[in-house]
């Protein structure tokens, strides 16, 4: 059940975040929150619990191959139907679907199949693969062909990153000790869906409203001097018309170090 919000000044209903100084409503939500790889649910509990704490109501699946999942010989089509049986069997309806890195394209196949639950899509520093596309064509070639080698080396198909790619790319505004914390607890990633190229014809017919999270110290996909690459604006013009919101961290421990400020941005992105 919601929690009523009372009506507040907006000077400052989200410590240390400036906000404009007139009098609001907030509009309670239902977020549906998929997380990226080398991750699981546990990524979201902080970031979670600030919008519960505002009176929103929150879901966080789980995919197939990820948390207490041990088969990691999963497809991309397994994980997008994880999430469509749990939204389907709490029968939610008018959701804001958020995806991060990753979950990005599992938003764009979940969305495919019920568009008519989804209230609006919420991509945060995520991928927005094209009709054909893998995430591993969006990877830079050094990055491409880490991640091929990683594979190979993999006695089951996973890849584990290194953790100077995790530290610089992933965890670049946390301290070092926090940085290694994180590291530690990251799981081993199914390789087979990171490759595999996604018809998402049906995806770029949908008129569901869309927004972009950008945080801009994330660099786990640096943009190129050209312009390709990278999340903002290489992803998010693929949106077609979208609305932008901008904050700062990094790609994974600005979720934990900061989560209030994430939920915020989101916040902002899901709402009318």
């Amino acid at each position: 059940m919601f929690v009523p919000f009372p009506y507040v000044r907006y000077s400052n209903p989200w410590p240390y975040i400036e906000s404009p100084s007139y009098e609001i409503q907030p509009q309670p939500l239902t977020f549906v929150l998929i997380h990226g790889s080398w991750a699981d649910t546990s990524f979201w509990d902080e970031i979670a619990a600030e919008l519960r704490h505002l009176g929103h109501m929150v879901y966080v699946p789980e995919y197939a191959g990820h948390g207490a999942d041990p088969n990691k010989a999963v497809t991309h089509t397994m994980i997008t139907q994880s999430v469509v049986d749990y939204i389907v069997s709490y029968n939610l309806h008018n959701i804001i679907l958020v995806g991060h890195s990753f979950g990005g394209t599992v938003v764009q196949k979940v969305a495919e199949q019920i568009p008519d639950r989804i209230l609006r899509m919420v991509f945060w520093n995520a991928f927005v693969l094209k009709d054909g596309e893998s995430v591993a064509n969006e990877l830079p070639p050094a990055g491409r062909e880490m991640f091929i080698q990683l594979r190979k080396s993999s006695p089951d198909d996973t890849i584990k990153l290194p953790f100077p790619v995790f530290r610089e790319n992933f965890a670049n505004t946390a301290s070092f000790e926090f940085a290694s914390h994180m590291y530690h607890q990251t799981p081993s990633e199914p390789a087979g869906p990171l490759f595999e190229r996604l018809d998402l014809k049906k995806f770029y017919n949908l008129t569901i409203p869309r927004s972009y999270v950008n945080l801009t110290e994330d660099t786990a996909i640096s943009p190129q001097a050209d312009g390709s690459y990278g999340w903002h604006p290489h992803m998010s013009s693929r949106l077609g018309l979208f609305r932008y919101i901008q904050g700062g961290g990094d790609h994974f421990s600005t979720a934990k170090t900061d989560p209030r400020s994430v939920a915020y941005r989101i916040y902002e992105a899901g709402r009318d």
